[in-house]
């Protein structure tokens, strides 16, 4: 409760006090490891920020939009490592934020498919003057890298207002991480066009130790080496035990 009642406190300050001053939007960053519950609590957040009498306008966007094309990932060697801080495009998600922030009147970003794996060509996701906007992604709240003369330079997260962390133990993640793999199987992977169909053409145990092995060589490593380190740097980490229920809530004081 004291978590909800301290972002409500600075949203109302932001959206009512200084509503009439702002030229900036609220942005809150949603970090978390894959299959944890991202998208979720961002959807959440964005549904009922968009419900407050101030009927704010609230935007969602994810990171997806930012990895690297295939074809450059392929080229860099970095297939391997998808989702690892390398395989973004660090530099134009950062421009993206600030130029939100900054208040421009429309800013693009590019759009990503689970379908194909890929970035969609030519296609563009544009964002409008939002009063908040949600940033999801598993990196979102990773550190600067230091500039070629050592210097710090400004990170995605030195734009976010408000951060979330949505944390649980591995054992759990990977769980979930394998069950929805094989209802994906059996679902949006049939797809013709799907990237991932030939994992219906095997059976079920040989698609699973894919997914398996896909969890415990990148996604786990991930999650150790880049994700799970970035938890304090949340102002909110939501604590989730086995059966996705939120166990704590840990608040920094703002």
């Amino acid at each position: 409760m004291g978590a909800s009642a301290d972002l409500r406190g600075a949203l109302n300050t932001f959206l009512g006090e200084k509503g009439a001053q702002r030229g900036t939007p609220f942005v809150i960053g949603v970090a978390g490891s894959v299959a944890v519950g991202k998208s979720t609590v961002a959807r959440l957040l964005q549904a009922l920020l968009a419900r407050w009498p101030e009927h704010p306008r609230v935007e969602r966007v994810t990171t997806d939009g930012f990895l690297l094309p295939m074809k450059e990932l392929q080229a860099r060697g970095l297939m391997s490592r998808k989702g690892f801080p390398e395989s973004y495009d660090r530099r134009a998600l950062t421009r993206f934020v600030a130029d939100i922030k900054a208040g421009k009147d429309e800013v693009s970003a590019p759009v990503y498919s689970h379908l194909i794996y890929d970035i969609v060509p030519g296609e563009r996701l544009t964002v409008r003057r939002p009063d908040i906007l949600i940033v999801e992604g598993i990196n979102v709240l990773q550190p600067a890298l230091p500039g070629k003369d050592g210097r710090t330079r400004v990170g995605l997260a030195d734009y976010f207002d408000f951060s979330v962390y949505v944390d649980a133990r591995p054992e759990d993640i990977e769980r979930w991480y394998l069950n929805r793999f094989r209802k994906l199987r059996e679902t949006a992977f049939q797809d013709p066009s799907s990237y991932f169909r030939k994992y219906t053409q095997v059976s079920e145990e040989e698609a699973l130790e894919y997914a398996r092995t896909m969890w415990r060589t990148i996604n786990k490593v991930n999650l150790l080496e880049n994700v799970a380190p970035t938890r304090g740097r949340a102002n909110l980490v939501v604590r989730k035990g086995p059966d996705h229920k939120v166990q704590r809530l840990s608040l920094r004081k703002l």
